[in-house]
């Protein structure tokens, strides 16, 4: 695996990880999200990425749908609170047509009003409908109580009353304004050869000229701890306890990337996993996530679990952080959490997409790419102080909850 930079003449920056597969991946990661819509467009940077698949100057919806997938491939998009996803996966010798449409997509996508109207019911169906999944609605509503008052305090999904009104002139004026060359960054993986590939982005993407518009995102501002209980009527109860914590470019954030892990990540023998489930079988799922912008954090804990059992579960969780906050941890105990970490992100890069996910982020957000290589090293340095320093995060009086139950 080899890889390559370069940067078009229009600010557009291109990265290329050539790798020996039949399966090739391109796309293009957007530092534009949820947080960067204005009051009365909440879920606007989500309908974009569902619309902009509808139509373009020189393509129909239809068209779209059936440029990629007649050859196998796939076309797709996804939304962050802070991102979006543009991309293609297909067979390695069809890199042309998927950079093509990416291309038309960003460029010359027009959001046709019969087929807006259409989507609009789509996407409507989709905020309505994840509300049936309490285990995924319940991180969307702690995220809003956590970041609530500012441009982080709102789904991304958007509101019903915000969504029925947004135009076409609305996501024009979106992409026009946050999809431009500077604030996008393209990727590709494959076997492709570099130049080709530059020289290729240079013919679909160099026209682009417009610039970006002055964004003004702010540091969302540290809110006081909540505990609240929402009854919804189910047999089991559904609870989220986490924290702020630092941004994706901090000093300590591989420690935090190996305390979630070692907390609940997705080996059964995390500490949560054996303290609440093995031992004590007062969980059903517990999980733990980390959520790195570029200017804060936040780090969850998931448990899914009787009723009966939330306050005693919360209570072992509260011993858990705080032992691990006040107790240095031994130097074998801590090599081994690291052996089993980057074991599992070996594992991981072992996938074309996960590669091409990286490569996108790595991009946009960084400069560059991280190797695998580079992350485990990165992991290996981790110190137990660190470990205590990110603990601290965690102790019982900077952590919130919310139960659905």
């Amino acid at each position: 695996m080899s890889i390559t930079y370069h940067t078009l003449t229009n600010g557009l920056r291109l990265v290329h990880v050539n790798m020996p597969t039949q399966v090739a991946w391109c796309g293009l990661a957007i530092n534009a999200g949820s947080r960067d819509e204005i009051d009365g467009h909440h879920g606007l940077a989500h309908f974009v990425e569902h619309t902009i698949f509808k139509g373009t100057s020189h393509r129909r919806a239809w068209h779209i749908l059936n440029r990629m997938e007649r050859v196998g491939g796939e076309l797709n998009a996804y939304t962050t609170k802070e991102g979006t996803m543009l991309y293609s996966v297909f067979p390695k010798q069809y890199l042309d047509r998927a950079v093509d449409l990416l291309a038309d997509l960003v460029q010359w996508s027009v959001f046709p009003q019969d087929e807006l109207d259409r989507e609009r019911d789509v996407v409507l169906e989709e905020a309505a409908s994840y509300r049936d999944t309490p285990s995924d609605a319940v991180y969307d509503d702690f995220e809003d109580f956590l970041f609530a008052g500012t441009e982080l305090g709102h789904n991304i999904l958007g509101k019903k009353e915000d969504l029925e009104n947004l135009t076409r002139e609305d996501c024009l004026r979106y992409l026009k304004t946050l999809y431009v060359p500077t604030n996008m960054a393209f990727f590709s993986v494959g076997p492709e050869n570099p130049e080709r590939v530059f020289r290729l982005a240079e013919k679909c993407f160099g026209s682009m000229s417009h610039t970006m518009a002055p964004r003004h995102r702010m540091v969302p501002a540290v809110n006081p701890s909540f505990h609240k209980v929402i009854t919804i009527g189910t047999h089991q109860a559904h609870t989220i306890v986490g924290t702020r914590v630092p941004d994706m470019n901090h000093p300590l954030r591989y420690a935090l990337m190996l305390l979630n892990n070692i907390l609940g990540g997705p080996g059964m023998n995390s500490l949560l996993n054996v303290e609440l489930r093995e031992r004590r079988g007062y969980v059903y799922t517990v999980e733990s996530t980390l959520s790195l912008l570029s200017d804060c954090g936040w780090m969850e804990i998931y448990l899914g679990c009787d009723p009966d059992d939330v306050r005693s579960s919360l209570r072992v969780i509260d011993r858990i952080t705080a032992r691990l906050a006040h107790e240095v941890l031994p130097e074998r105990k801590l090599e081994a959490y690291k052996k089993q970490y980057c074991g599992q992100l070996v594992v991981a890069a072992d996938s074309t997409e996960f590669m091409a996910m990286r490569a996108g982020r790595g991009l946009l957000y960084h400069g560059k790419v991280a190797t695998i290589d580079d992350t485990i090293a990165s992991i290996q340095a981790v110190t137990p102080q660190q470990i205590l320093q990110v603990a601290a995060f965690l102790q019982a009086d900077r952590l919130s909850s919310l139960t659905f139950k």
